[in-house]
C-alpha cells in the first residue's frame, strides 16, 4: 500500500512530504503560530491563554493535562512593499473578528511567513493569510521537549 501511495505521488509529481507539509505545520513553528494567535481569540477561555503565553514562554511546566486547541476561521495579514508603515492583520473567529496594525500585526504576519504559510502579493501589498486554522498543544509532549508537542493545520485562504 505504501509503495502504491509513493507511486501515485511520484507519478503526480509530489513528494510525500510535500503531500504531507502543504497544509501543516508542527514542531517550533506550530508552538509560535498557536502563541501568537491564541491571546486574541474570544473562544480560547482567558486560563487557557495563559497556558499557552507561559509554554510559548518557555515554561512547559503546564498544569493542563488535556490538548489545548486554538482555531481561527481565517487569518489575513498585510504589508505594503510600497508604504513600509502600513502593516494589519484581520483574524476571524466565528462571528467575531480581531483588527489589528502595527507591532501586533507584524507579529503575527512574521511568524505565519516564519512557519512557511504561502505569501501572495499584488499592486504593492504582500499577503500572508490562511483559513481553517486548527492548531493543537499537547502539555505532556511539550513538558518533555523532545521537539513534538505541538501541530497546526490550515487551508489556504479563498
Amino acid at each position: 500500500m505504501k509503495r502504491l501511495i509513493l507511486t501515485i505521488l511520484v507519478c503526480a509529481g509530489t513528494s510525500p512530504s510535500m503531500a504531507a507539509d502543504a497544509r501543516a505545520i508542527n514542531g517550533a513553528a506550530a508552538l509560535a503560530v498557536a502563541g501568537a494567535v491564541a491571546p486574541y481569540s474570544p473562544l480560547l477561555p482567558a486560563v487557557y491563554k495563559k497556558a499557552v503565553e507561559a509554554i510559548f514562554d518557555g515554561h512547559a511546566d503546564s498544569p493542563f493535562k488535556d490538548a489545548i486547541t486554538i482555531t481561527a476561521d481565517k487569518i489575513v495579514c498585510r504589508t505594503s512593499n510600497v508604504d513600509i508603515t502600513a502593516r494589519s492583520c484581520e483574524l476571524t473567529f466565528g462571528k467575531s473578528t480581531e483588527k489589528l496594525t502595527g507591532r501586533a500585526a507584524n507579529e503575527i504576519y512574521a511568524t505565519l511567513a516564519m512557519a512557511g504559510i504561502p505569501s501572495d502579493g499584488a499592486a504593492g501589498s504582500v499577503f500572508e493569510s490562511l483559513s481553517k486554522l486548527d492548531c493543537t498543544l499537547d502539555p505532556a509532549a511539550l513538558k518533555d521537549k523532545g521537539g513534538g508537542g505541538a501541530t497546526c493545520n490550515y487551508e489556504p485562504a479563498n
